[in-house]
């Protein structure tokens, strides 16, 4: 198994509801590391720019509105196999489908407001870091 890096983000209802800690938990209770984090509060245009790839999808709007509403944590995690665990971890992007004990059935509101966005392939994750951290701000973890 591969050591990974993934970009994890808990979003504005997350963040609102003070689960940080308890998101963190989940994370490193199941072998991620935190190798960067900051808390940042997105302006529409940094919301829209990482969320490009989403911008002809009838949600790109409200999306991008919600993830600049208010202030997110946006951290770089790492481990063995980070991105298809941290995947794990959050759950379905629809609470109602996720499984029992995953962040999202937890502590997700709706489809949009889902407490967590996580990185979804190795080439996504490294643009996804990148959009948020410098390589001076990431640290080895492991």
């Amino acid at each position: 198994m591969a050591i990974e890096r993934t970009l994890s983000i808990i979003k504005p209802d997350g963040v609102k509801r003070n689960l940080i800690g308890k998101i963190l938990q989940r994370f490193e209770e199941n072998g991620l590391k935190v190798a960067a984090m900051k808390l940042v509060h997105l302006s529409k245009k940094e919301a829209e720019g990482f969320y490009a790839v989403h911008r002809e999808r009838p949600f790109f709007e409200s999306l991008t509105t919600m993830m600049s509403s208010s202030p997110v944590v946006v951290q770089v995690l790492e481990g063995e196999s980070a991105i298809a665990k941290n995947r794990e971890i959050m759950g379905a992007t629809n609470p109602a489908n996720a499984s029992e004990g995953t962040i999202r059935k937890d502590f997700a509101v709706s489809i949009e407001e889902n407490t967590v966005h996580g990185s979804d392939a190795p080439e996504t994750a490294a643009q996804e870091i990148a959009y948020f951290f410098s390589s001076t701000e990431l640290v080895n973890a492991s």
